[in-house]
């Protein structure tokens, strides 16, 4: 480590003490981190705790039978857990009931949901407003429906230091406006959105808001009603949970008034070659057999999350990322990119160096970051990069992982050339 870096960590380090202690998020708590891996990467796909692993080898294991079908006693209780963690879920994002918890395979399928689903009731002309740093999760399917049924997409601009610029994007509602979909926090950039204002903005013109929280869930309070969203969706896999399930959470009221989206066992009350009837949500919208192991997962990561406490997880996440922002510029090459005070996430550049270099010779030290377009090719267009090397915090990294960022990123100006400040 160089002298630069050490300095720095050893003025940062009383500010993180309080939270870097806490024992629920040591590292040995999770087993993919073994072999002094500092891994930055989170933002794409979080690391797993113990306890959650062993949840879901206890519900593919011991446990296993299927849900909402058999009247033995297994398949009861698999049925019970199941239905309890949607009330986990309903908890940890304040819903008024587990009716509006709608299990999805992740946030990019609850997002297409609301497209096919209540988008069906939109026509030629209608207007979807999105921001300029969507996911591709949240602009190609709302693409589709405009291919479909004539819709029109506006995009919010960002401020100067990259995030939605919220009165530019009031200013852009009208009558004719639907919806409004976005970020909570920019899986790029980091910037948290005001989803109170939007929400309010939004319906003041009659239009409903939608949220993609994939980032926010992991890190950020959620609250339903205190937010004023009509949509909301995030990922299990970015919140400590296993892959392959995910949550839509929509007001009652929206989901009873939707039509499904697949049909197919579960989701139906009567079936015959006439006609079907359907369930009432959520299980109008969860055709066939469910990802039972893997919602039982989530709830143990949500459990796990809740055992640390979602506040002191953003406290220490934002340190982590403020300390990281400080040691990177203090490099000549670097440019970092977004909002001084973002939610666990630092996109950044080095003049002349392709981000997958970056990403390959921080991987010979160890060190696990994000490099490319990172699934929002618009946001790289309107950077004016083709990529960005992204480090992405979680409750498992401390101060070391930082300083290792920031030895590994003077190595990589070593050898193409460049000095440090």
């Amino acid at each position: 480590m160089s002298e630069v870096v050490a300095e720095f960590v050893r003025a940062v380090e009383p500010t993180l003490n309080p939270t870097r202690q806490r024992e629920p998020g040591r590292k040995a708590d999770f087993p993919g981190l073994a072999g002094n891996w500092a891994y930055l990467d989170t933002a794409a796909t979080a690391q797993k705790p113990q306890i959650v692993i062993d949840a879901i080898a206890q519900a593919y294991g011991a446990d296993y039978a299927t849900v909402h079908r058999g009247v033995y006693e297994r398949s009861a209780t698999m049925t019970m857990r199941f239905e309890e963690a949607r009330e986990t879920v309903a908890r940890f994002i304040g819903a008024a009931s587990p009716a509006e918890v709608v299990f999805v395979r992740g946030a990019t399928e609850g997002i297409n949901l609301v497209a096919q689903s209540w988008g069906q009731r939109l026509a030629a002309g209608d207007r979807v407003l999105l921001s300029a740093l969507e996911h591709h999760s949240n602009i190609v399917p709302w693409q589709l429906l405009r291919d479909r049924v004539g819709i029109e997409i506006d995009v919010a601009p960002l401020t100067d230091d990259g995030r939605i610029d919220e009165a530019a994007l009031e200013a852009m509602l009208t009558p004719r406006t639907k919806l409004v979909s976005i970020a909570h926090v920019s899986n790029v950039l980091g910037g948290i959105v005001d989803v109170a204002r939007i929400a309010r903005a939004a319906h003041g013109v009659g239009a409903l808001l939608l949220v993609d929280g994939c980032q926010a869930a992991p890190r950020l309070r959620l609250d339903m009603a205190a937010m004023g969203a009509d949509f909301y969706v995030f990922s299990g896999h970015k919140l400590y949970g296993p892959t392959g399930v995910g949550v839509l959470w929509g007001r009652a009221d929206l989901l009873e008034s939707m039509p499904p989206w697949q049909g197919g066992g579960a989701m139906i009350e009567t079936v015959s070659f006439e006609a079907s009837t359907y369930a009432p949500p959520p299980q109008r919208f969860e055709a066939g057999t469910p990802a039972i192991a893997e919602v039982i997962g989530l709830a143990a990561a949500i459990d796990y999350v809740e055992s640390i406490g979602i506040e002191a997880i953003h406290a220490h996440e934002s340190a982590l990322v403020s300390a990281a922002r400080a040691a990177l510029g203090r490099i000549n090459s670097v440019t970092l990119f977004g909002p001084e005070e973002s939610a666990g996430i630092l996109s950044f550049a080095i003049e002349g160096v392709h981000p997958h270099d970056i990403g390959t010779i921080l991987d010979e030290s160890g060190v696990a970051i994000r490099a490319g377009h990172h699934c929002a090719q618009p946001l790289m267009a309107l950077l004016g990069v083709p990529a960005t090397a992204r480090a992405s915090f979680a409750i498992y990294n401390d101060l070391d992982d930082v300083a290792r960022l920031a030895a590994g990123i003077e190595r990589v100006t070593r050898i193409f050339g460049t000095e440090t400040k």
